[in-house]
Protein backbone atom coordinates (compact mmCIF):
# COMPACT_ATOMS: atom_id res chain seq x y z
CA UNK A 1 0.00 0.00 0.00
CA UNK A 2 1.43 2.97 -1.08
CA UNK A 3 1.76 5.77 1.82
CA UNK A 4 0.59 8.79 -0.79
CA UNK A 5 -3.00 6.53 -1.77
CA UNK A 6 -6.14 7.80 -0.02
CA UNK A 7 -8.57 5.50 0.89
CA UNK A 8 -11.05 5.51 -1.91
CA UNK A 9 -8.12 4.40 -4.60
CA UNK A 10 -7.42 1.30 -2.50
CA UNK A 11 -9.22 -1.79 -3.20
CA UNK A 12 -11.63 -3.33 -0.61
CA UNK A 13 -9.59 -6.06 -0.31
CA UNK A 14 -6.61 -3.80 0.44
CA UNK A 15 -8.64 -2.20 3.15
CA UNK A 16 -9.74 -4.71 4.60
CA UNK A 17 -6.11 -6.26 5.16
CA UNK A 18 -5.01 -2.67 6.69
CA UNK A 19 -7.77 -2.55 9.04
CA UNK A 20 -6.84 -5.87 10.55
CA UNK A 21 -3.86 -5.11 10.76
CA UNK A 22 -4.30 -1.62 11.91
CA UNK A 23 -6.37 -3.26 14.88
CA UNK A 24 -4.10 -6.03 16.00
CA UNK A 25 -1.47 -3.48 16.16
CA UNK A 26 -3.48 -0.84 17.72
CA UNK A 27 -4.30 -3.48 20.40
CA UNK A 28 -0.81 -4.82 20.72
CA UNK A 29 0.55 -1.29 21.61
CA UNK A 30 -2.65 -0.04 23.19
CA UNK A 31 -1.93 -3.42 26.14
CA UNK A 32 1.95 -2.43 26.15
CA UNK A 33 1.29 1.10 27.30
CA UNK A 34 -1.51 -0.06 29.63
CA UNK A 35 1.14 -2.33 30.91
CA UNK A 36 4.13 0.23 31.38
CA UNK A 37 2.25 2.79 32.61
CA UNK A 38 0.87 0.67 35.10
CA UNK A 39 4.82 -0.51 36.03
CA UNK A 40 6.09 2.81 36.03
CA UNK A 41 2.89 3.95 37.99
CA UNK A 42 3.90 1.20 40.76
CA UNK A 43 7.57 1.68 40.57
CA UNK A 44 6.83 5.72 40.70
CA UNK A 45 4.88 5.15 43.88
CA UNK A 46 7.37 2.63 45.53
CA UNK A 47 10.95 4.16 44.66
CA UNK A 48 9.60 7.71 43.72
CA UNK A 49 9.79 9.64 40.70
CA UNK A 50 9.99 7.59 37.10
CA UNK A 51 10.93 9.32 34.15
CA UNK A 52 9.70 6.42 32.29
CA UNK A 53 6.34 7.56 32.95
CA UNK A 54 5.82 10.04 30.13
CA UNK A 55 6.31 7.34 27.65
CA UNK A 56 3.33 6.08 27.83
CA UNK A 57 1.59 9.12 27.76
CA UNK A 58 3.88 10.85 24.93
CA UNK A 59 2.94 7.65 22.96
CA UNK A 60 -0.96 7.48 23.54
CA UNK A 61 -1.91 9.76 20.66
CA UNK A 62 -0.67 6.94 18.72
CA UNK A 63 -3.51 4.49 19.73
CA UNK A 64 -5.86 7.25 19.35
CA UNK A 65 -4.92 8.45 15.77
CA UNK A 66 -4.58 4.41 14.48
CA UNK A 67 -8.71 4.30 15.56
CA UNK A 68 -9.09 7.68 13.89
CA UNK A 69 -7.92 5.57 10.54
CA UNK A 70 -9.56 2.36 11.26
CA UNK A 71 -12.94 4.42 12.16
CA UNK A 72 -11.85 5.90 8.41
CA UNK A 73 -11.57 2.59 6.90
CA UNK A 74 -14.98 1.26 8.36
CA UNK A 75 -16.85 4.12 6.73
CA UNK A 76 -14.92 3.64 3.32
CA UNK A 77 -16.20 0.06 3.20
CA UNK A 78 -19.84 0.70 4.23
CA UNK A 79 -19.96 3.82 1.53
CA UNK A 80 -18.60 1.10 -1.05
CA UNK A 81 -21.59 -1.73 0.33
CA UNK A 82 -24.28 0.89 -0.07
CA UNK A 83 -22.72 2.11 -3.44
CA UNK A 84 -22.67 -1.34 -4.43
CA UNK A 85 -26.14 -1.85 -2.96
CA UNK A 86 -27.62 1.01 -4.51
Amino acid sequence: MEKNKGLHQLSTEELLKSKKSISVLTSILLGMLTLLLGLTTYTWIINGSSPLLAVPLALSPIVLMNYKKIGAIKKELKSREQHFNS
